[in-house]
């Protein structure tokens, strides 16, 4: 049986760059808010990750998204840590048996940013321009939207990515602006990209927690700073995703949002060069969100065909 949650110190596992720290700040933050307990009740444990070490090569050739959460999982199960804080776009869309995501914060904005030293939007950018991303994602929507620019590999944290971009690796690059937001860096931002024009990532702007199922004490806290509208758009955007078997391997965006008691979705799937897209939108009640997502991906899934995401 689990200690009283006030009787011990409270672990909360995270990645080490600064903006899987700050993440892990705010849920300390809304945990100390919501219990009355002091920060010194709660530490915070950086895990590095497979992801974390793996920067020379594209994701999708290495494993996907599990590189990120792998040692985190295993730290939970072995109770080095109680709770672990995730970017929700990074997780799997099937867990390790006796894990669960118990909680999720309140979603920022979902929309990615268009940085650049030298151009303020993507339809600014001369033609030969060079894009920096690791996500497949917004390589096929550059290339959907701009077949004339050259998108190149760009791994890394936020600020390796700055920096790349400083030192003319790239002209320009995409990053979520929620991380952004959460590291106090909207100032590098040149313009941001309507989600009509680039549909986010799956999970993109949404902080979740991971915790073990049986984790009754640790489960009823983290219940204390859970979103419902969050948890409903994700919900449905990863029973979406699961569809798809989408991971960092294949081009896949989609959006939920709640709109009252009725949840409204956007899907994407592209070939990864961009020559070829399939939408899918739907509407209907927020408790139907799980079947929602489940039939928006077999649609996708028709309408691409078994072969739609094979790399030539």
């Amino acid at each position: 049986m689990q200690s009283k949650i006030s009787e011990k110190m409270i672990r909360i596992g995270t990645r080490g760059s600064a903006l899987a720290l700050a993440q892990a700040h705010e849920t300390r933050e809304r945990l100390a808010a919501v219990t009355g307990l002091s920060f010194d009740a709660f530490e915070i444990v950086v895990i590095k990750t497979s992801g974390d070490r793996i920067l020379d090569r594209p994701l999708s050739e290495v494993g996907g998204k599990g590189l990120f959460t792998k040692e985190i999982e295993e730290a939970l199960l072995d109770g080095t840590i109680d709770l672990a804080v995730h970017s929700s776009k990074d997780m799997p869309t099937v867990l390790p048996d006796g894990l669960i995501i118990s909680a999720f914060l309140p979603r920022e904005d979902v929309r990615d940013a268009f940085v650049s030293p030298s151009a303020t939007s993507l339809a600014d950018l001369p033609a030969g321009a060079k894009v920096g991303t690791s996500s497949l994602r917004r390589r096929a929507m550059v290339c959907r939207l701009r077949p004339d620019l050259e998108v190149v590999e760009f791994r890394g944290n936020v600020q390796t990515r700055m920096k790349k971009l400083e030192d003319g690796v790239a002209d320009a690059t995409l990053l979520a602006y929620a991380g952004l937001r959460r590291l106090g860096m909207e100032t590098t931002v040149a313009s941001l990209i309507a989600t009509d024009d680039f549909l986010p990532a799956v999970g993109q702007g949404a902080i979740c927690i991971e915790t073990r199922a049986d984790a009754a004490a640790t489960n009823a806290l983290v219940a204390k700073i859970h979103h419902p509208a969050t948890a409903a758009a994700l919900t449905l955007e990863r029973a979406f995703l699961r569809i798809l078997d989408g991971s960092c391997r294949t081009p896949i965006a989609g959006l939920a949002r709640v709109v009252g008691d009725e949840i409204r979705f956007e899907g994407l799937i592209l070939r990864p060069d961009g020559s070829e897209a399939h939408a899918v939108t739907r509407a209907g009640p927020v408790a139907e969100a799980e079947a929602i997502g489940i039939e928006a991906g077999e649609t996708l899934k028709r309408l691409g065909g078994p072969d739609f995401f094979r790399v030539e």
